[in-house]
């Protein structure tokens, strides 16, 4: 017996090296494709969806958008990048923001495209250049940074507090759900979306551990069905079972009290890397929804008839609204 666990943990141990080399490439690639654009400026005309809804909030919104940034004198998160509608620089309104959380050896510098659709909903979207997130350090910093910026900046008294989003992909996910449960600040969010947040045990594993008990505010977590999310594993203690295993989303689903506003789905067919796109609509309608009170927006989640549960794009929903 004991022979037979030390070969287990041998066996464990090399597949947690083999995943950290893997992110350890994926990070020097990402070192040298710094500044590399991986979003065309219109990636999001290539989706398609039947569903009204959907399909409505997955192009660009009605606003004019401007983009500022600030460097930064913490080494992991080198500058702030922050979109927003261009309207904000000549009213006295207060805006929703949204912070973005980067997915593994990604930066927002790499992700323009995103950022500005998105703030073309009315959205205030603050990211940064870290590519190692998972932790929510560099997360929680960036949002005390920008809600203190004073009088100089041209959003200075423009944002909503009332309304501040989180949400991130991949290993930015974790980052998301440890940035709402593990740091003061973390109360200042209203909501929270993750794509393919890594799974609990990966997450621990990588030092990127969430107290998922702690949720105490309306959440919409996704995934793909494809293997890279799913690798379809029966014991995911012994094998690498995919980054957002559906049986580990039921648990996490199933943690968080009744009393939240909760959401979970898979987009049909999806691939791990193709979430952001295959969840912009849906996304950006959740925020419009839970920031903004939109009532378009909250027919594809509330109700017997939500748009998401006979959307083809979609499976394995569970929700409790």
């Amino acid at each position: 017996m004991k022979k037979l666990l030390k070969i287990f943990g041998i066996a464990l141990l090399i597949i947690m090296i083999v995943i950290v080399i893997i992110i350890s490439v994926l990070f020097i690639k990402g070192k040298m494709d710094e500044g590399k654009a991986y979003l065309t400026d219109e990636y999001y005309k290539d989706f398609k969806s039947d569903s009204m809804v959907e399909m409505k909030y997955s192009n660009r919104g009605d606003f004019e958008t401007a983009y500022t940034e600030f460097d930064s004198d913490n080494q992991s998160i080198q500058k702030i990048r922050i979109w927003y509608p261009k309207e904000l620089e000549n009213t006295n309104k207060k805006y929703p923001m949204i912070l973005v959380v980067n997915a593994s050896s990604t930066r927002a510098v790499n992700y323009k495209p995103f950022f500005d659709r998105l703030a073309s909903w009315g959205f205030i979207v603050v990211g940064n250049d870290d590519p190692q997130t998972g932790t929510g350090e560099t997360a929680s910093k960036t949002l005390d940074f920008v809600l203190s910026l004073g009088t100089e900046s041209v959003l200075s008294d423009k944002i909503n507090q009332e309304n501040i989003a989180i949400i991130g992909y991949s290993q930015g996910g974790a980052g998301a759900l440890a940035a709402v449960t593990k740091y003061e600040n973390g109360k200042t969010y209203k909501t929270i979306f993750t794509g393919s947040a890594a799974y609990p045990l990966l997450a621990t594993n990588m030092g990127w551990d969430y107290d998922i008990s702690k949720i105490r505010i309306p959440y919409f977590m996704v995934a793909g069905t494809g293997k890279s999310d799913d690798a379809g594993v029966e014991d995911v203690t012994k094998e690498f079972a995919g980054v957002s295993p559906l049986k580990d989303m039921i648990e996490i689903y199933e943690k968080i009290p009744e009393d939240v506003a909760k959401i979970r789905a898979r987009a049909s067919g999806a691939e791990h890397e193709d979430m952001l796109e295959r969840s912009d609509g849906y996304m950006t309608a959740w925020m419009l929804y839970q920031l903004y009170g939109d009532e378009e927006a909250k027919k594809a989640f509330v109700g017997e008839q939500a748009e998401i549960l006979t959307n083809t794009n979609w499976q394995d929903i569970e929700k409790n609204q």
